[in-house]
């Protein structure tokens, strides 16, 4: 019983798994498990649960990820970060004053 609930854990733990998979779908393969005597009722609520956290934890990592080389490429363009530009907005509007108050 414990090697089908460690072969679905390192197949999620490959790639995003459960980051993918719906809820619904971990519920309906989890539930056939329990149907086939691999897993307790018990069992399979927990499965649920770590798999749905598994998935999200490696979610929010991936995004990370993504987000991560999405700014170095960026950097590495030299386009000018949101940052950038209040900044000059912001000189933009002081010299205008300055400029006003002469």
């Amino acid at each position: 019983m414990s090697t089908i609930r460690d072969m679905v854990n390192k197949a999620f733990s490959f790639g995003l798994g459960a980051a993918i998979v719906s809820k619904e779908q971990i519920e309906k393969y989890v539930d056939e498990m329990v149907k086939r005597g691999e897993v307790s009722e018990q069992e399979s609520k927990d499965m649920v649960n770590d798999l749905m956290v598994r998935g999200e934890e490696r979610q929010k990592e991936f995004e990370q990820q993504v987000n991560m080389k999405v700014k170095l490429r960026l950097q590495e363009m030299d386009i000018a970060t949101k940052e950038d530009i209040e900044r000059l907005e912001q000189r933009i509007a002081a010299l205008e004053l300055k400029q006003n108050q002469q």
